[in-house]
């Protein structure tokens, strides 16, 4: 009986004890100091989005109620870079440094060259006004694909879409003309894929859930499965794979779908992301009025 109570005990005590470890740890996923905390860079903005990293690692993000791009460096320098962007929005790096832009301003996806020069890659999906492109990733190979939800513009003279769906588009590198590849989601919105072109993840934010699908060799996408039940606004991806989530902050994801970190934000609504400085280990946040920074364990690989 002794050796029976004495066992009971030992196992309550590791329970308790494990259930404090639990409450104690803060939830890191290895990926950050626990006593590391998002420093805040500036908040003198309407609404920040569209973080996205050149090879350097300075980070360009758009304020577009103000119609702006703005450059923050390796240095931490901020600085204003481009004034009217077709209100840029969501953006991503080709490999010849010209910033691919969902620009809503005439329902677009540009492409501003280093020296500011503005150049249309789609302004319309067969006869008709696209909803408003609102982010963007580029394969390694120079293929294109946006999520195209319908967000209502104070600037827009139209009320309602031309298009029925809210979809996700492919552009063939070199092409001009979209080709619809998603139509199944409710609101897509985030996307990003794996450096080596094999994977592509779409948040579908209205539905709260992210997909991850498999790139075939004409860039359509097949293997729909759900990696998790969330959805997002921006997206990023880190050397481990990790999957990285905004909305209410940023939820961490494992490749294999399990959330493994929070970065909790003092704003309302964490908007996009990426990974930045030279050595790209510095988590760069847009965050409504404000971005911030975040000194990480892991690199991005974007």
């Amino acid at each position: 009986m002794k050796k029976i109570l004495a066992t009971l005990i030992i196992v309550c005590l590791t329970a308790i004890c494990q259930a404090k470890a639990v409450i104690d740890t803060p939830q890191t996923g290895g990926l950050f100091d626990a006593n590391e905390t998002p420093q805040k860079v500036s908040n003198q903005f309407s609404f920040t989005e569209g973080a996205s990293v050149d090879n350097k690692g300075d980070v360009f993000f758009t304020d577009q109620p103000n119609n702006q791009i703005w450059e923050y460096d390796i240095n931490g320098k901020l600085t204003l870079w481009m004034q009217n962007t077709n209100r840029s929005n969501g953006t991503y790096f080709d490999s010849k440094g010209n910033l691919i832009s969902c620009a809503d301003e005439h329902e677009q996806l540009i492409a501003i060259s280093p020296k500011k020069k503005i150049k249309v890659l789609v302004s319309s999906f067969e006869g008709k006004l696209l909803n408003g492109p609102n982010d963007v990733w580029v394969a390694p190979n120079g293929n294109m694909y946006f999520t195209d939800p319908y967000y209502q513009r104070d600037y827009w003279d139209r009320k309602k879409p031309d298009l029925k769906g809210q979809d996700v588009y492919f552009l063939k590198k070199g092409g001009n003309k979209p080709v619809d590849l998603i139509n199944d989601l409710q609101q897509p919105n985030g996307i990003v894929g794996t450096p080596d072109g094999k994977y592509l993840y779409i948040a579908d934010i209205q539905g709260n859930k992210t997909y991850k699908y498999t790139i075939a060799s004409d860039g359509k996408l097949t293997d729909k499965q759900l990696f998790c039940n969330l959805g997002s606004d921006g997206m990023t991806l880190d050397e481990q794979g990790n999957v990285y989530l905004t909305g209410k902050g940023v939820t961490v994801f494992s490749p294999q779908g399990i959330q493994i970190a929070h970065i909790s934000i003092s704003e309302p609504w964490t908007s996009n992301l990426c990974f930045s400085g030279p050595h790209k280990d510095v988590l760069f946040i847009t965050a409504t009025t404000a971005v911030y920074v975040l000194r990480m364990k892991t690199r991005g690989v974007e």
